[in-house]
């Protein structure tokens, strides 16, 4: 098959979404598909929706392909540009903007909508995102659910080394994530101050925006918690993937996730996981087995769920094992790769399916 790509920004950008959209060109092209990658420039929302009026969008669009995927992080730009388009289009949906949001829920929902009745099919992370990927009124029929791999560092890791981790103190959490509003920083921060275990937190990742990151780090001041959060920032590779394995928690409490993938990238270091019960992680996560789920922004359920880790570490080995089993259980790329074709190949168009 002749497949594009179409996204926002860089697809080299080191975000879960962006490994996604990498990951799966990799694997149509092991394939032997043809992938043409179409890079849009990176637009604020009110500035996305102009780009329907623009020629230029339309040029740039204009590929010879069978089939065409689009992230759906780009669908500012591209509702009245499908309608127009002659190849058949299947969205890659990582999370709707409509899901994250609160003030605007009602606007993102409206746009979104009309920009899934422009597309043939969906690319979906979870079961989560599905459900509200139809809700939205794509067909079911038309739809696959294609979770990413936890495979970024697939670390060797046995259950000795499991549990004897698990009864060093303090006990050591470990925040990976953007600094932003979605990802419930301040609240584990808070949360972590009103637990009664001996623990403290790394946070690793950039500051995504600046102003929330200075409200996390006067948070993180005023409950006196400065010798015990350490604010790591981006780290590369092989330095991340040392903090996960001296960890014992991952906590991301975000307000939504679609999938989730950090969570399961932690349980391959056998890292129980503190997740939010909003959105797709619940697909990884299960409740008091590989992990403990919380309400968005429930800064008292983080804390009781770090004070049980640090007080019951044979329990906290226990789960930590169920994490990894669970990692080892996760599809391949090379699943999630064939899960997708399978869904192109029936949109595209019969005589190009050999």
């Amino acid at each position: 098959m002749r497949v594009g790509l179409t996204l926002y920004g860089d697809i080299d950008e080191r975000s879960g979404g962006f490994r996604y959209d990498r990951k799966l060109l990799e694997g149509l092209r092991a394939a032997g598909d043809t992938v043409e990658l179409v890079e849009l420039p990176w637009r604020r929302y009110p500035r996305g929706l102009l780009d329907n009026v623009s020629p230029r969008l339309r040029n740039r669009l204009d590929v010879d392909v069978d089939v065409m995927l689009q992230d759906e992080l780009a669908h500012p730009s591209l509702l009245r540009a499908n309608r127009q388009l002659p190849y058949p289009i299947v969205s890659i949906v990582h999370h709707l903007r409509a899901s994250e949001s609160r003030r605007l829920s009602p606007l993102y929902r409206a746009v979104e909508r009309r920009y899934l009745g422009t597309v043939d099919g969906a690319v979906c992370n979870s079961t989560t995102t599905r459900d509200v990927v139809t809700g939205l009124g794509v067909d079911p029929e038309s739809t696959v659910v294609a979770p990413p791999a936890g495979d970024q560092f697939d670390p060797d890791l046995d259950d000795g080394t499991i549990e004897h981790r698990a009864q060093e103190r303090p006990l050591r959490v470990v925040f990976v994530g953007n600094v932003t509003p979605r990802k419930g920083l301040k609240t584990l921060v808070e949360g972590l101050s009103t637990a009664d275990a001996d623990a403290e937190l790394t946070v690793v990742g950039r500051s995504a925006d600046e102003g929330y990151a200075e409200t996390v780090r006067h948070c993180i001041h005023r409950e006196g918690l400065a010798d015990r959060v350490d604010l790591a920032g981006e780290l590369a590779d092989g330095e991340l993937a040392t903090v996960l394995r001296s960890s014992h928690v991952l906590a991301v409490p975000s307000r939504y996730e679609g999938f989730g993938i950090v969570y399961l990238e932690g349980m391959g270091f056998g890292l129980p996981a503190v997740a939010s019960r909003a959105g797709g992680a619940t697909d990884v996560v299960t409740d008091g087995e590989t992990g403990v789920l919380v309400d968005p922004e429930d800064s008292a359920a983080i804390a009781r769920a770090l004070t049980r880790f640090d007080a019951d570490r044979d329990r906290l080995a226990s789960m930590g094992k169920a994490a990894r089993r669970r990692y080892e259980s996760h599809p391949d790329w090379r699943e999630t790769t064939a899960r997708v074709r399978g869904l192109l190949e029936s949109v595209a168009a019969p005589e190009v399916v050999t």
